[in-house]
């Protein structure tokens, strides 16, 4: 039997929070060996922001999370914040911009922060091997070498004294994501949130794609909620073939739930009958149509009145107008489910986060086990922010990591 390799830290899996905190590990003095099951490393960043990788977001902040513990991930990403980040792109050259709410994005090209992160590792002395799966984690398995861990792979047993579990969620599986990380937490006697789509486009009901589907394509600006005390997002919808999608649509499906309703406000801000009210003013379907088309795309606007007007024999009395005018600032959808990981960008829930320490990442129940990245329950918002808590939550593990006192 081959002797088992030997390393200070092993990080499984390669993306974004993983080639941080084994960057972080490195640099601070551990040997550290980094494990991608795939062919290459970073490969969710690559596809990232349309291939230019929306790296951050300079608003991010703990209330821009989810988590059943909404307080975790604020020592984290208050000791790892977006100037950081930022920094450290402009110290390899990297151009950006802000493209809207806070948003930034490579100029260029996602590659260039995958190969950032390859030469801090480089730089770290950090070992990187590609194609390797991961079989099972022994606790107390190399103790014989003076390290707490033995990890099984494709390669021979490695021996090792931390072992950070940075697999992500269950997005993107064409990319290779997997359940690995949650299975690997349970066996090592972790609780996980159970992991369901975030970001994600919803799907119409069967009444509603009999309405709505045919205008696939259309977009306008909406405020977004899912339930009357979760966020509200200012953004773009966009009707897709089998429902709803667009920025705003996507940010509301992460605290949507089965079963429940999403409302968008189609004119924000704006008081759109009031014309209707005027004296002498016309009050028919047509006068409605010629005022909704200052807010809405032309055939958006004329399938409401038909839906909202003509359908269902409008009311065209002050009270009647009013209820017309609270109903375009609440069209009510009841989504029959979502596009599922397939087209999900994020997961929603994970590790549990009250079994982790939030200032290291370390586990509660296994001293010198840590998990970090999309595999913990803390999950952002569209634009940057999942990113930014892979970067901070990378840093924290990769700091406590090299201060340990064995």
């Amino acid at each position: 039997m081959a002797a088992a390799q030997n390393f200070d830290v092993v990080v499984l899996g390669a993306g974004a929070a993983g080639m941080m905190c084994a960057a972080e590990a490195g640099r601070r003095g551990r040997r550290v060996l980094l494990l991608e099951h795939g062919e290459q490393v970073g490969r969710k960043i690559l596809i990232s922001g349309g291939g230019r990788c929306n790296f951050t977001n300079v608003n991010a902040r703990a209330e821009n999370f989810l988590s059943a513990n909404p307080h975790f991930a604020k020592s984290a990403l208050a000791r790892y914040m977006p100037k950081d980040f930022i920094a450290l792109v402009e110290r390899y050259g990297i151009a950006y911009h802000e493209k809207t709410l806070g948003q930034l994005f490579c100029d260029g090209s996602a590659r260039q922060i995958v190969t950032m992160l390859e030469k801090e590792c480089a730089g770290a002395a950090v070992e990187t091997r590609c194609g390797v799966n991961v079989s099972r984690v022994n606790m107390d398995g190399g103790s014989h070498l003076g390290a707490r861990f033995m990890v099984e792979t494709t390669e021979g047993a490695i021996s090792c004294e931390a072992v950070v579990i940075a697999t992500g969620g269950l997005s993107i599986p064409k990319m290779g994501a997997t359940a690995f990380g949650y299975d690997l937490a349970r066996a090592l006697g972790h609780a996980v949130v159970e992991p369901r789509a975030g970001l994600v486009p919803l799907v119409f009901s069967e009444s509603d794609r009999e309405q709505w589907c045919d205008l696939t394509g259309i977009s306008t600006e909406v405020v977004a909620s899912a339930e009357t005390k979760k966020p509200v997002f200012r953004e773009k919808l966009l009707v897709t073939h089998r429902g709803v999608s667009g920025p705003a649509v996507l940010q509301v499906s992460s605290y949507w739930r089965p079963g429940g309703e999403v409302k968008f406000d189609l004119a924000p801000g704006r008081e759109m009958l009031g014309p209707l009210l005027e004296k002498n003013a016309r009050r028919d379907a047509a006068s409605l149509l010629a005022v909704l088309r200052g807010a809405l795309p032309a055939r958006m606007a004329e399938r409401w009145v038909q839906v909202h007007a003509v359908e269902r024999n409008a009311d065209w009395t002050n009270a009647g107008i009013a209820r017309m005018e609270q109903a375009l600032h609440a069209w009510t959808l009841k989504p029959a489910g979502t596009e599922g990981f397939v087209k999900a960008e994020v997961t929603v829930g994970g590790v549990d986060t009250a079994e982790l320490d939030a200032r290291t990442m370390e586990s509660r129940r296994v001293r010198g086990l840590y998990f970090i990245g999309e595999v913990v329950d803390v999950t952002g918002w569209l634009g940057g922010y999942n990113f930014q808590w892979a970067w901070a939550s990378a840093v924290a593990a990769g700091e406590a990591i090299a201060d340990r006192r064995q």
